[in-house]
C-alpha cells in the first residue's frame, strides 16, 4: 500500500511539472502575443488559473505524504513516544474531519457548477471545484495510511512528529531534532 501511494505521489508530481510547463508556456506566449502582435489567446489566463489551482491542491497531497508541511513542534517533540502518538492520532483525526468538510463542500460546488460554463473556455466550472474533491479524497487516503502504519507498529518514534520546524531545516534535509548550534 505504501509503495502504491508513493508511486501515485510521484505520478502526481510529474503531472504537476507538466501542468507548470503548460502554464508557463501559455502565460509567456500570451505576453509575447500582447506586446508584439497586439493579440492574445483568450483561454490562456483561464486555463493557467485552473492549472494553478489543481497544482496547489495536488501539491498539498504530495507534501502531506512527504510530511513536508511547516509547523511548530515545540511541545510535541518534547513529549514521550506515547504522547507523540496521541497527538499524532488527534491531529490526523482532526485533519480527516477537515478533509470530510472540504470534500462535502467541494462536491456540492462541483455539482452546482456542472452546468455553469467558464467565460472563455466554455468548460464546466465544475472542473475547477473538482480539485477540492480530488484533494480531500487523496489526503484522506494518505492520512489513513499514516494511522494504519502507526497502529500496526510500522512507524518509528522518529517519524511521530510530522512537520518541518523551518524551511531552513527542510532545505538541509537534516534529521528531526538535530541542533546545528551544538555541532560547532
Amino acid at each position: 500500500m505504501v509503495k502504491l501511494i508513493d508511486s501515485f505521489c510521484r505520478g502526481v508530481t510529474n503531472v504537476m511539472a507538466v501542468a507548470l510547463m503548460i502554464m508557463v508556456a501559455l502565460v509567456f506566449s500570451n505576453v509575447v502575443l500582447r506586446y508584439v502582435f497586439n493579440s492574445s489567446i483568450t483561454q490562456s489566463e483561464e486555463i493557467s488559473r485552473w492549472l494553478f489551482v489543481w497544482i496547489t491542491f495536488m501539491g498539498c497531497v504530495v507534501a502531506l505524504r512527504e510530511h513536508a508541511h511547516l509547523g511548530t513542534d515545540a511541545v510535541v517533540s518534547r513529549l514521550p513516544p506515547l504522547g507523540k502518538k496521541i497527538c499524532l492520532v488527534l491531529g490526523h483525526l482532526t485533519m480527516l474531519y477537515v478533509c470530510y468538510l472540504v470534500f462535502r463542500g467541494a462536491l456540492e460546488q462541483t455539482s452546482i457548477n456542472m452546468d455553469v460554463l467558464a467565460p472563455s473556455t466554455q468548460l464546466p466550472m465544475a472542473v475547477l471545484h473538482a480539485a477540492g474533491v480530488a484533494f480531500s479524497a487523496c489526503a484522506c487516503v494518505v492520512l489513513l495510511l499514516d494511522l494504519w502504519l502507526l497502529f500496526t507498529g510500522h512507524m518509528n518514534d522518529d517519524d511521530l512528529v510530522m512537520v518541518q520546524e523551518s524551511e531552513d531545516m527542510a532545505a538541509l534535509d537534516l534529521p528531526h531534532g538535530v541542533d546545528l548550534t551544538k555541532q560547532r
